[in-house]
């Protein structure tokens, strides 16, 4: 490893998370892991395999490059490219299995123009995010014929809940599902998936939806579980190199910090070229389970912690210890909880644990 700064992966949390979710939504058929940006900052086919034996039974990707990373060491499992690939790379997805989403119509013309013999598809329809997917019932009438009179396989349709804490935001997208499908039968489509984590977990299966997306919830960061217990899969360490003891002096870059008095700083291998933002000056970090604050600029490979007479060189420090901190990171960040680990750069080694 070569430094003393490494992510602990959790891998019997990641299971017991994913278990809960699916015992607690047990009437789904299909389970897609959302194992997209490296499994949320995780990273590793550990987790994607965790995640498989825990219950899913599909995976979500958003690149191309994540599928065929995945399918190198993982043969059977479908999975779904939530992103737009480009239509020279369509036979790389025949090739390895891998389902394409559908978002526009025009990248569906440009597609029926290519050999796309045996490629399964799943038609994104926008229901308010405004980000990618079908717009309306014409286009979606359009584009639903196209794909049925060629040798396309439609496999799936689905849409983005993008507020779930607001229940009438969330009925609305519903809604708009229903009424841009309204001239089929979606009983007739194999598979039709509409909640992320949030959505999944905070409101009942539609009759016609037979899947569900699995992605913050399984690595135990999300707001709405209440009743239902998710384990911390992700922890950061470091481990302090040098201790200073300064007097009335300023540390690190254009002396941001200045000692009010004789204090002792804390020199960690740990910066934001590991994706510790210059920001998260001020928050707090753990040392033998107490709180210190990190002071000065943050460094590309270092950061400062004022701290007391009980620490030492060598002392583990936890630079991102568990939910409660990584929301309390987020809040102090004014970002979510999904940036905060999704940040931690590759260069940062990730052990795992599965005990």
């Amino acid at each position: 490893m070569y430094r003393d700064t490494y992510v602990e992966v959790n891998l019997k949390n990641i299971e017991h998370n994913v278990k809960k979710i699916i015992s607690k939504c047990n009437n789904y058929k299909y389970y897609f892991g959302v194992v997209k940006a490296d499994c949320y900052g995780h990273k590793g086919i550990k987790v994607v395999k965790s995640i498989i034996n825990a219950g899913c039974n599909y995976l979500a990707v958003a690149t191309l490059g994540e599928a065929l990373r995945i399918r190198k060491e993982i043969k059977d499992i479908p999975i779904l490219c939530l992103g737009i690939i480009p239509i020279n790379y369509i036979e790389k997805c025949i090739q390895n299995n891998i389902t394409i989403t559908i978002s526009n119509l025009e990248y569906l013309n440009n597609l029926l123009l290519v050999n796309h013999k045996d490629l399964k598809v799943h038609i994104k329809l926008n229901t308010g995010m405004n980000r990618l997917g079908i717009n309306n019932k014409e286009e979606f009438n359009i584009a639903y014929k196209n794909i049925k009179e060629s040798n396309l396989i439609l496999e799936g349709l689905y849409t983005h809940i993008y507020n779930a804490l607001d229940t009438s935001t969330t009925l609305n997208q519903y809604t708009k599902f229903e009424e841009i499908t309204s001239d089929i039968n979606l009983f007739d489509i194999p598979i039709i998936h509409i909640g992320a984590s949030d959505a999944t977990l905070r409101f009942p299966k539609l009759p016609y939806c037979n899947g569900c997306r699995l992605g913050i919830a399984m690595y135990g960061l999300m707001d709405t579980t209440d009743d239902i217990s998710l384990l911390p899969t992700f922890s950061l360490y470091s481990k302090i190199i040098q201790i200073n003891d300064v007097d009335n002096e300023t540390v690190g870059y254009n002396g941001a910090y200045k000692a009010n008095g004789k204090e002792k700083i804390a020199v960690v291998p740990i910066g934001y070229a590991d994706g510790i933002i210059r920001k998260n000056t001020g928050r707090n970090v753990y040392i033998n389970d107490k709180p210190y604050k990190i002071v000065g600029n943050i460094c590309m490979d270092m950061l400062f912690i004022k701290v007391d007479s009980s620490v030492k060189v060598g002392d583990k420090v936890a630079i991102i210890k568990d939910i409660e901190h990584i929301k309390e990171i987020a809040n102090h960040l004014d970002t979510i909880t999904y940036e905060v680990i999704c940040s931690i750069s590759k260069r940062v080694l990730r052990i795992y644990k599965d005990t």
